[in-house]
């Protein structure tokens, strides 16, 4: 093309092989540079930041926010226009249009996810007081002579009887995506799980928002507790402590463990912390903010168990038998139809969970 424009024109070459004039002119400009390109190589793919030095700052914004909060595309964009204000930058072309925010992400290896988790934001020196704290357990560890099945781990998880997922496949440009529901996404409880480092699940404890007990049928080895606010407190503890903590496989000629729990208000009550002492259960609380890097739980265990209990509802949901109220309104999902997942929570999760807290 640019061979037959040295000798025709531009404009010539262009119409011969259906090319824009623009382009043509171009090619001519970088005729030297283009013939060093690898024949098998696509040519040019992808441009150069115009203005690094924005993008280089804006990059470093973005990764600085990541620590904050959430980043959208819009927030990218707002923050570009500032800086490009701030550098006297007057044709910067990110002002009217999301296009050169893709770009960006894609010079940059940026990409938008679907949140996976969401948690406090990580406290000051938070790598200090996680790397204290590995080397506390370390040394209650030693001192007490436990074995790893000795070692145990508790959270609290609260879950809701609705629980529709956050996408679906649906025919490009719909601008409605409807997802069927029974009402009850606020109905909520709270599940409590534990478990050892060797991999040995705890019976798992449910806290139903309610006075009375639920008259439904339940799981076999499932302890089921009731109060008016479906959280932890002191008489949950104690339940959890007799049914769950001391009910284990040998646990009762253990006299000594070692409990690992979060900074909940409940877990640090002296009433609970002399409880569990009784017991022979040694407690270590995580350092506020720090859940996501040293609890095992919140690290390997969590997620699999509510995707699991995501799948059991989209089951129960697609292939269930539905009881209607009066008003044809279709009812909840039975306790019994939500709580079958611990069992699928595989051994080495577990294990990993506590590898990678270094616990």
């Amino acid at each position: 093309i640019v061979a037959f424009a040295k000798d025709n024109g531009n404009r010539a070459s262009g119409r011969k092989y259906s090319v824009n004039e623009k382009s043509v002119q171009e090619w001519r400009k970088e005729e030297a540079e283009l013939e060093k390109i690898h024949l098998r190589k696509s040519a040019r793919h992808g441009q150069q930041a115009k203005w690094p030095n924005l993008e280089e700052n804006l990059l470093h914004w973005v990764r600085t926010q990541r620590g904050r909060s959430s980043v959208s595309t819009v927030a990218i964009q707002l923050k570009a226009r500032v800086m490009a204000m701030e550098q006297k930058i007057y044709d910067f072309k990110g002002r009217g249009s999301a296009n050169w925010v893709y770009k960006f992400m894609r010079r940059n290896n940026l990409s938008v996810h679907v949140w996976t988790s969401a948690g406090q934001r990580l406290p000051d020196e938070w790598e200090k007081k996680m790397h204290d704290f590995k080397i506390f357990v370390h040394k209650e560890f030693q001192q007490l002579g436990l074995k790893p099945s000795n070692i145990f781990n508790m959270d609290e998880l609260p879950k809701s009887f609705d629980i529709p997922a956050m996408q679906s496949v649906a025919e490009t440009g719909m601008k409605r995506v409807c997802v069927a529901t029974t009402g009850h996404e606020w109905t909520c409880f709270t599940v409590v799980l534990a478990c050892t480092t060797n991999g040995e699940k705890l019976t798992p404890t449910v806290i139903f928002k309610r006075v009375t007990m639920p008259r439904e049928k339940m799981l076999a080895g499932v302890c089921v507790v009731c109060n008016r606010k479906g959280w932890m407190n002191t008489d949950v503890i104690k339940t959890w402590s007799d049914s769950c903590f001391r009910a284990q496989k040998g646990g009762f000629f253990n006299p000594k463990s070692l409990l690992v729990l979060d900074s909940l208000a409940a877990h640090k009550e002296s009433s609970v912390q002399k409880l569990l002492n009784s017991v022979g259960a040694y407690i270590v609380i995580i350092p506020g903010g720090l859940t996501s890097k040293l609890q095992p739980l919140d690290v390997a265990v969590n997620h699999p168990f509510k995707c699991f209990i995501r799948e059991e509802w989209d089951n129960w949901m697609r292939n269930g038998e539905y009881i209607f109220t009066a008003a044809g309104q279709q009812r909840r999902a039975t306790y019994l139809e939500v709580l079958a997942t611990w069992d699928r929570v595989k051994l080495a999760t577990i294990r990993n969970g506590f590898c990678k807290c270094e616990i």
